[in-house]
């Protein structure tokens, strides 16, 4: 960009000249001669104030305008996964749930199955955070297995927290001791089933090696029996 000259010695210089004519006879050439040396020295002064401190179209101290460096746009969060991020804080609420009641209910096979259930539910979130793509294998474990065993758990708690023994309360208590332990199993299941992709990738690995080695001559054979002699009177084995 080129620099761009101030205009106010010009203007200094003009007003000058129409003071002189008003002033001084700029007819005779003293008069015409003084006007023009004091104009020249008016014109050096007023540019180099412009210069030095003044301001001129926009420009500051006569230097070429700027133009402020561009900002880096701000870096592009990767998008999230919504229903992940879902399913983790619906684990963490359930597993606070489990710990409040194993802290209130005070039977004792009934409070250790809640902390086997943490257990594994914990397990199955930490599973599916590991590797999202299984999230769909727990869709019916979250929206119905984990919240019926969290509202049966707490009407457990209801009952036995009640002080009163009865035909409704004794027969609901019962049940739910004996459902839990199905519960655990059930969840032990779930847990169990997220592996069984990598189960099968594991098992077709140890094959693929398991094959070449033999192929390369780095296991050892197995021991084969020979067939049954005509005469029945000896087997043998053979590597």
């Amino acid at each position: 960009m080129t620099e761009r000259k101030p205009v106010a010695p010009y203007y200094a210089v003009a007003l000058l000249w129409l003071l002189g004519g008003l002033c001084l006879p700029l007819y005779t050439v003293t008069a015409y001669g003084l006007l023009a040396a004091v104009s020249a020295a008016v014109f050096f002064l007023v540019e180099k104030l412009c210069r030095g401190g003044g301001t001129v179209a926009g420009t500051t101290g006569g230097e070429k305008e700027k133009s402020a460096p561009a900002k880096n746009p701000p870096a592009k969060e990767e998008p999230g996964n919504p229903e992940l991020e879902k399913m983790l804080k619906d684990g963490r609420l359930a597993l606070s749930e489990m710990k409040r009641l194993d802290d209130n209910i005070a039977d004792p096979s009934v409070s250790a199955d809640i902390v086997r259930l943490s257990q594994v539910s914990e397990k199955i979130f930490q599973a599916v955070k590991d590797d999202p793509d299984k999230l769909p294998q727990i869709r019916k474990f979250m929206d119905y297995y984990l919240p019926t065993t969290l509202k049966l758990l707490n009407a457990y708690d209801r009952m036995s927290g009640a002080g009163v023994s009865g035909e409704n309360i004794d027969g609901t208590l019962s049940k739910v001791e004996s459902m839990m332990k199905t519960v655990v199993k059930a969840f032990e299941k779930q847990l169990d089933s997220l592996y069984g992709v990598d189960a099968l990738d594991v098992s077709a690995d140890i094959k693929v090696l398991e094959t070449l080695m033999a192929r390369e001559g780095l296991t050892e054979p197995e021991m084969k029996a020979d067939a049954v002699q005509t005469d029945g009177t000896d087997i043998r084995l053979k590597l």
